[in-house]
């Protein structure tokens, strides 16, 4: 018996912050259709310089982000390719937040339906995935399948190529997730194996691998950061300011969600009223970049900032007319001066420091993101929507979008909306 896991349907539905109703309600709106809420697979995500060899035990239960295949002793070898593009992909989560520019990779090398090695990629500047499931698998790889989720490279960078390591191993065939974008790779691996009598299959499970790497892909096709807007919604449809009980803690999906990012724009009043920088729980992760957005003078004594391991760097954007105060550079903190802020300035600012993936984290004073707001949904410059919606009705009626939004002559549809509890709250995410 094999139980294997069956894709998810998209949904679709407009979000409650694109809508011309300052009081859209997600669940019960008129407009709203009935839809299937289904749980995504959570990925476990581990510590970045994790190389712990993983058990190849081939019976029992096995559990993939989530997804348990049961199988039964006769059926032992006999998975799919996609069996195992799923576990690569499950492998090189585990270096969730700490590849940034890289991709994340995994890879899985099989010889007679026997996993014999497994890898993954730990860190910009460190092997890639396909060298260490090499190294797992010594000899025994001759004459295997290597499945990996994203082309092999074929160029020299701060690492040679993968695909000289796979035909110097010797590897009878190459499942690939998807080819990569980068112009410097963009099918040559593909060609370097087959042109080695390497047989080579594309395109298994790819969208499951395209979403792994979303924002690496992004940044390669368009040469912009991936932009993700993050809010919190009550059940009646009022935007907050606050996350659900548990979820910035170990597991929870805000602490999940801050360590996929390179950086994180907040309003100051997050930091300086609550007396805090989001940071993510998860062992061993990487801490994003703060940026915070000014439009009124900070004093250095409003920004704390932690001395600890976890420590992230912090900048400022402030316009000309900000007074920027000489003490912050003694505290270590960066101020960067606009003739105007604008998300464009600051996603320029992010792509010239090499950032990939940037979360507009919508808490403290909404009036900091007005403008960056509307901008970003008039020049569609955000490419994904995550909203939590907390398990309680508001009945603060001051609480709502900014001016500037509620007069958006139309709204945005989200597409590929997914859901998933996080303790008590519902997380939704969609593309527009």
């Amino acid at each position: 018996m094999q139980i294997q896991p069956h894709p998810l349907p998209n949904y679709s539905l407009r979000s409650p912050i694109f809508s011309p109703s300052t009081h859209f309600l997600i669940p019960f709106s008129s407009s709203f259709q009935p839809t299937k809420l289904v749980s995504i697979p959570n990925f476990p995500s581990g510590s970045c310089g994790s190389l712990k060899r993983m058990s190849k035990s081939q019976t029992g239960l096995r559990s993939y982000g989530g997804l348990v295949s049961v199988r039964c002793e006769a059926l032992q070898g006999k998975e799919d390719d996609g069996f195992y593009m799923r576990r690569c992909v499950e492998l090189a989560r585990k270096a969730i937040g700490c590849t940034s520019p890289n991709p994340m990779v995994g890879c899985v090398i099989v010889k007679d339906g026997k996993v014999v090695g497994e890898g993954f990629h730990p860190k910009a500047g460190q092997p890639h995935g396909e060298v260490f499931a090499l190294r797992d698998a010594g000899d025994l790889a001759e004459n295997a399948t290597a499945y990996v989720s994203l082309e092999p490279c074929n160029h020299y960078g701060r690492t040679p190529p993968c695909t000289e390591a796979l035909i110097k191993a010797k590897v009878k065939k190459v499942v690939i997730g998807m080819v990569d974008p980068n112009p410097i790779v963009a099918s040559k691996g593909v060609d370097r194996l087959r042109d080695a009598g390497i047989e080579v299959t594309v395109a298994v499970e790819e969208e499951l691998c395209k979403k792994l790497n979303e924002a690496y892909i992004h940044q390669m096709l368009t040469g912009k950061p991936f932009v993700t807007l993050r809010y919190s919604l009550s059940i009646n449809g009022h935007i907050l300011d606050q996350l659900g009980e548990g979820v910035e803690e170990a597991g929870g999906y805000y602490s999940q969600l801050v360590q996929e990012y390179d950086a994180i724009i907040l309003s100051p009043t997050t930091v300086t009223e609550k007396f805090s920088f989001p940071a993510s729980q998860e062992p061993g992760a990487n801490q994003p970049l703060h940026i915070l957005i000014a439009k009124s003078p900070i004093s250095p004594n409003q920004i704390p900032i932690p001395h600890t391991e976890a420590t992230s760097k912090v900048i400022i954007f402030a316009d000309n007319e900000t007074a920027v105060e000489p003490e912050m550079v003694q505290k270590g903190i960066e101020t960067v001066v606009l003739d105007q802020i604008n998300l464009n300035a600051v996603l320029e600012y992010c792509k010239r420091q090499g950032l990939c993936s940037i979360l507009l984290d919508l808490r403290g004073n909404f009036g900091y993101f007005e403008d960056l707001l509307k901008q970003s949904l008039e020049e569609n410059l955000l490419q994904k929507v995550v909203v939590e919606v907390l398990p309680f009705w508001s009945t603060n009626e001051e609480e709502g979008l900014p001016l500037a939004l509620k007069n958006l002559r139309k709204g945005i549809r989200l597409k590929n909306i997914t859901s998933r509890n996080s303790n008590d709250s519902v997380v939704l995410e969609g593309y527009p």
